[in-house]
């Protein structure tokens, strides 16, 4: 694929413990909730800038974080941060929205309900970053009315959080439980990520991010394959053997080079 892009150098009972920087903005740390640990990772967009990878120079899918930090020490660029984007199809695409360096890569998806397994529950949403450095989470439905010039932009779903409130579609009962990361923005320039560390349900992970993470709007991105890595800790998520190739990373590198 010969016009392929290359992304740009791509609640009372909860304690907060192991907190450590991996870059001078970058913050990584566990959260504990009752029996369960989250991995969180703060990007201040400041100082770090985040972006999406999907293809190479080539088209080819970069398909795993590991494929992306080897590319990345390959350019001399240390990779600080990444995580799976948005749900994507079965032939390894982004399933929505995805805007990486200002660039179009795949339209809107309406996501109306009614099928796409947990992309197609409602809200679906996206998660942006504008050209100003300012990040969001909007429901899908409002998007082309706000007209955002996004420079960075996954589509995905459900929300988890909307306007302050957890989903009402979750169900806190509920027995389905997987590994789930998600993300919001704590303010415009201040973006968390966070990874459950043990399979949980919908209504306990947005519950983290509504109680525990402060955040008014929040976006599921992926289950089950779902890793958050950093160079400060390392992986967290679900183990090695569930995860699967990803069509599209969430990602900062230092302009310091790697190490050797």
């Amino acid at each position: 694929m010969q016009n392929a892009i290359y992304f740009r150098n791509l609640a009372a009972l909860v304690a907060l413990t192991a907190v450590s920087p991996s870059a001078a903005a970058l913050e990584t740390r566990t959260l504990h909730a009752g029996e369960d640990d989250f991995r969180v990772v703060t990007v201040n967009l400041a100082e770090d800038s985040l972006d999406i990878y999907w293809r190479d120079a080539e088209g080819e899918p970069y398909g795993s974080i590991a494929a992306l930090k080897r590319k990345g020490e390959a350019d001399q660029h240390e990779l600080l941060f990444a995580t799976n984007a948005g749900i994507y199809d079965r032939d390894y695409r982004p399933l929505g929205l995805t805007i990486a360096d200002g660039k179009l890569l795949r339209h809107l998806n309406p996501a109306h309900g009614g099928g796409g397994g947990n992309f197609g529950l409602q809200p679906n949403g996206i998660f942006y970053v504008d050209r100003e450095g300012h990040a969001g989470v909007i429901a899908t439905s409002a998007w082309p009315a706000q007209r955002i010039d996004a420079r960075v932009a996954t589509q995905s779903g459900p929300m988890l959080v909307i306007d302050g409130e957890l989903n009402p579609g979750f169900v806190e009962s509920s027995d389905s439980r997987k590994w789930r990361s998600g993300v919001c923005a704590q303010a415009p320039g201040r973006v968390v990520f966070a990874v459950s560390e043990t399979p949980v349900t919908f209504h306990a992970f947005a519950r983290i991010f509504r109680d525990n993470l402060g955040c008014r709007d929040a976006l599921y991105l992926d289950g089950t394959l779902s890793q958050i890595y950093t160079a400060a800790d390392g992986y967290a998520g679900a183990p090695d053997v569930m995860v699967k190739p990803y069509a599209g990373m969430l990602a900062v590198f230092t302009s310091k080079p790697a190490s050797p």
